[in-house]
């Protein structure tokens, strides 16, 4: 770009911005995800675990985690040149929810990020989206040594509408993030669509 010009001679394409958010359970990887496909560095506001929440941060399955996201993650990733996401990430924690209703403001759709060791944790978050129709897609992260599922298995276990996707992901993998992405982004378009032609029908 030279002088707010393309070097073709194009004009800049100004992109369109939209509002992803990333939800699960706690230690489920919504930290990781936005890592591995943010453009910027990602903004985070992880705590270490203390001692004081032993009593109501369940460990069970993740042992070696020693921090926690306490507000949200934040990063970005530009699908084409004239798309652009802006990841929010929501901390995983009961006590933490109040941030919820902040962060999906304004938000075109969410991943619920899911780990089939823990499949309830994810409940939460569901449900959440389900009440605000706020289109989501489920993101199962591959976890090593997790039992895998199949597809329609785990759908049954969250009793999922059938129109919300499934994903299977490893939210360590840029490419296979952006492919859960791209859903979102897809699930929410024909989720749109189909409330419009509702209307006007």
């Amino acid at each position: 770009m030279i002088f707010g010009r393309s070097e073709r001679g194009k004009p800049p394409v100004e992109p369109v911005t939209l509002k992803i958010l990333v939800a699960g359970g706690f230690g489920v990887g919504k930290t990781t995800l936005v890592g591995a496909v943010s453009e910027i560095r990602p903004l985070r506001t992880e705590e270490r675990l203390t001692e004081a929440g032993r009593p109501v941060d369940d460990l069970s399955g993740v042992e070696s985690k020693h921090t926690t996201t306490v507000a949200m993650d934040f990063g970005r990733i530009t699908l084409r040149e004239d798309l652009v996401l802006y990841l929010f990430g929501t901390p995983g924690q009961e006590r933490f929810w109040f941030m919820w209703d902040e962060l999906s403001e304004g938000a075109l759709g969410a991943v619920v990020l899911a780990d089939t060791r823990r499949l309830e944790d994810c409940f939460a978050a569901v449900d959440y989206f389900e009440r605000r129709a706020i289109p989501f897609v489920i993101g199962i992260n591959n976890f090593e040594g997790a039992a895998r599922y199949p597809a329609d298995d785990v759908r049954r276990a969250l009793d999922l509408d059938g129109d919300v996707p499934l994903m299977m992901c490893d939210a360590r993998d840029r490419e296979s993030v952006k492919a859960v992405l791209v859903g979102v982004v897809q699930h929410a378009m024909t989720s749109a669509a189909h409330q419009r032609s509702s209307v006007t029908t």
